[in-house]
């Protein structure tokens, strides 16, 4: 009997079935391997751009929150002359009146757009973080390191200081 060219060795079909199976799985480990190194690159990416964007809405609400901070300082020595005329003018003068609706308007308007008046008290105490000490000085009712005399008031917007209060603060003798 003469063997059939058409059938093979049950064992050489057996190899070639082990090594197709081999190659499956490799392929198959290989894709998973690909598949997870995506699914990482996708995450990282999806973080940056989640970043981004957080960054962005956070330099857009600062920019609308501070957008305004060169007009209000421009504003600030005008305050300063309206006070200034407040204590000028005798409390009997008529355009009294009319300064201090001025600063009035004024100050509300520029407290809707977020700016705050840094005025210690004298007895208070000073706070390097608002305060800018101008002089010491030796006083017998304020307790050293509060605050005596404002030369000028300071102002905030929008917890940014913009200006500090120029103080005299009490000496330790």
């Amino acid at each position: 009997m003469t063997a059939d060219p058409m059938q093979q060795d049950p064992m050489q079909d057996a190899a070639d079935a082990a090594a197709e199976d081999q190659a499956q799985a490799d392929t198959i480990e290989s894709l998973r391997a690909e598949l997870e190194q995506l699914r990482a690159q996708s995450l990282v990416e999806r973080a940056d751009l989640e970043n981004q964007r957080k960054r962005l809405e956070r330099d857009v609400r600062n920019a609308c929150r501070f957008a305004n901070k060169q007009l209000l300082g421009d504003l600030l020595p005008v305050f300063d002359s309206l006070e200034a005329a407040l204590n000028a003018a005798p409390a009997d003068d008529p355009l009294r009146d009319g300064v201090v609706l001025t600063l009035r308007e004024l100050s509300r308007v520029c407290e809707n757009n977020g700016l705050v008046e840094v005025a210690p008290n004298p007895g208070d105490a000073f706070d390097p973080e608002r305060h800018q000490a101008m002089s010491a000085v030796p006083s017998e009712t304020i307790a050293p390191g509060g605050v005596v005399q404002v030369f000028q008031k300071g102002y905030v917007l929008n917890e940014q200081l913009l200006r500090p209060a120029m103080v005299a603060v009490a000496s330790q003798d």
